[in-house]
């Protein structure tokens, strides 16, 4: 589980907070506990896409060509909205 994730949730309220130090070292934990998982935390939803895990080359690739978001980041993108 990525979305919604409990320590992440509590990492933005001390942001939020003003404390930033204290956050970072939750958000850190739960980076370590997302990429600890060994799950494919990717949303892209093509088989052998040569960007597949690598979300900032993928957005890079897409802005450079004028289509801003992949369409992986779009349930995303719903939820703001």
């Amino acid at each position: 589980m990525i979305d919604d994730h409990p320590t992440e949730q509590r990492a933005m309220a001390l942001f939020k907070a003003g404390r930033g130090s204290e956050a970072t070292l939750i958000q850190d934990e739960f980076l370590a506990e997302v990429f600890a998982s060994g799950e494919d935390y990717c949303t892209c939803p093509s088989t052998g896409c040569k960007f597949h895990g690598k979300c900032v080359e993928c957005v890079l690739c897409h802005r450079g060509h004028g289509d801003h978001l992949p369409t992986c980041f779009d349930r995303m993108v719903e939820r703001l909205r």
